[in-house]
């Protein structure tokens, strides 16, 4: 079992979505999140006063699966994601060590499901 994280340009979301579903991927997690990387962020001039903005908007995905589904996640989110520009994103795969369903008590693979 592994954890899934990625971090994506926003505007690319509806595309590793639909590249999951391809892969039958389902189950994941959205969170809105701010961070910056290799591009460090731009400058913008707003009333005259130059701006630096150097947290750049993105999007977390959180997905846990198991060992057969590990590859196929990884390739649908590349898929999905890349422009080949800077800021694409990252993938981190962590390993699970165990998972409960609470509704059911199910742990281990039969809870990733």
């Amino acid at each position: 079992m592994k954890l899934i994280i990625a971090y994506i340009q926003p505007h690319k979301l509806n595309e590793v979505k639909e590249e999951l579903y391809k892969a039958q991927v389902y189950k994941m997690s959205v969170t809105n999140a701010m961070g910056a990387g290799q591009q460090k962020g731009y400058h913008e001039t707003y009333r005259g006063v130059d701006i630096e903005v150097n947290l750049l908007k993105k999007v977390r995905l959180e997905i846990a699966v198991n060992a057969e589904f590990v590859q196929p996640t990884i390739d649908a989110i590349v898929k999905g994601a890349r422009t080949g520009k800077i800021g694409d994103g990252k993938v981190f795969v962590i390993p699970l060590d165990d998972v409960v369903r609470i509704r059911t008590g199910e742990t281990g693979t039969d809870a990733i499901g």
